[in-house]
């Protein structure tokens, strides 16, 4: 028997993250508005008051029965959280749905992704598998042009993503904002989140007394993209780096093409990929993607330098993205 949307569980781990927040707010515009919502996440912000589904709520930490009964646990949280928690959400026999990018490439854990044009959807019904992992937006962006341009058998493909502040969450954001106000009055600037300045600055890491690691992010980044692709298919050379924006991922990349081949086939593969093909006069960035669900691309442009190689920029809203490729999982998993 079919078990009504209103009574089916859903479990927010990592409820009080931005990614947490802009999937709740996903799930109650979607079929699953009336179901039953928990909220869970570590005990530091354990009692916030929030809503769901119209209701008040309160952020719970977690406890043995926090997934009793779920029908669906989805991971909003640090990938640290994920893996302290997983085993425990495991036993309650929920599907599993992993947005931070810890259970990517771990054994019978499906990487999600929509449909490529011209494919069929994933029938996630139909896989064996209960525990899923949705890539971040720069593993999306990384693992579709490296899908897109397999084809034409490039010697070499690198990536450099750019991440956003908001990837630590709000004090990330309060810092770099902050820090903005501090610099423009010539007052020295606060380092609590970061131990470093971030604003107007570009970087390949943070201070040692950080707790967040951009060298630890690109692991998983990496990882993520590597789960992501065909097994056939070699992963591209990635880097990561600081941004001083509040939201928004980028990503710049180059291919080396070993057959010979024209912007505007490039262009089309791209397409096919998933990507939205920005015009001449509109470049993405992380403020035209804001609040979007597409994978905005730039036309591919030759390097006039470099026989047979091209440049590609992309950019997609690093929280909703993801957010909404989880709940059409989730939709999926209805049967």
């Amino acid at each position: 028997m079919t078990i009504p949307l209103e009574s089916r569980r859903i479990v927010i781990a990592g409820a009080s993250s931005l990614l947490g927040a802009e999937l709740k707010s996903l799930l109650e515009e979607s079929r699953f508005a009336a179901s039953d919502f928990r909220l869970v996440d570590e005990e530091i912000v354990a009692g916030t008051l929030t809503e769901a589904g119209g209701q008040a709520a309160v952020i719970q930490p977690v406890e043995e029965d926090s997934f009793a009964r779920a029908w669906v646990v989805f991971f909003t949280g640090s990938a640290a959280f994920t893996r302290s928690n997983f085993a425990l959400a495991a036993r309650s026999g929920a599907n599993l749905i992993d947005l931070s990018g810890e259970l990517a490439g771990q054994p019978d854990v499906a990487v999600w992704l929509t449909k490529l044009s011209g494919a069929p959807s994933p029938n996630v019904s139909a896989n064996a598998s209960k525990v899923f992992a949705v890539p971040s937006s720069a593993a999306e962006i990384i693992a579709r042009l490296t899908m897109a341009l397999s084809s034409l058998q490039p010697s070499a493909v690198s990536a450099v993503a750019f991440q956003p502040v908001s990837a630590a969450g709000k004090p990330g954001i309060e810092e770099l904002e902050s820090q903005t106000g501090q610099l423009l009055s010539f007052q020295s600037v606060g380092k609590q989140v970061f131990d470093v300045q971030v604003a107007y600055a570009m970087l390949d890491r943070f201070g040692p007394s950080s707790p967040h690691s951009l060298a630890a992010t690109l692991r998983l980044l990496r990882r993520e993209v590597r789960a992501a692709l065909p097994g056939s298919t070699n992963p591209p050379a990635i880097q990561l780096l600081h941004a001083p924006v509040f939201y928004g991922t980028t990503v710049t990349a180059c291919a080396f093409m070993d057959r010979q081949a024209e912007a505007a086939d490039i262009a089309r593969l791209c397409s096919n990929a998933g990507f939205s093909l920005a015009d001449t006069d509109g470049a993405p960035s992380n403020v035209t993607s804001a609040g979007e669900i597409a994978l905005q691309l730039a036309p591919p442009s030759p390097d006039s330098a470099a026989r047979g190689a091209f440049w590609f920029w992309a950019a997609a809203d690093n929280l909703r993205l993801p957010a909404s490729n989880a709940v059409k999982l989730a939709e999926s998993l209805l049967g």
